[in-house]
């Protein structure tokens, strides 16, 4: 590391909502879209199978 890269502002690690986009670099701003998408599946899956419970509960207590 030089001199020079401690003056330079860290990357954050994650997105946070909302911030400003406006310092990015069009590659920063890649970096970003495929966290969010990656964050995105892992949600949808999360949702699949708590819907997949519910649906096994309910037809449990519907019987």
């Amino acid at each position: 590391m030089t001199f020079f890269d401690e003056d330079r502002p860290k990357k954050p690690a994650s997105h946070e909502i909302g911030s400003d986009l406006s310092a990015l670099s069009v590659e920063d701003l890649a970096e970003r879209i495929a966290l969010l998408q990656g964050e995105i599946r892992r949600l949808e899956k999360e949702r699949q199978k708590k819907a997949a419970g519910r649906r096994a509960a309910d037809s449990l207590f519907r019987s």
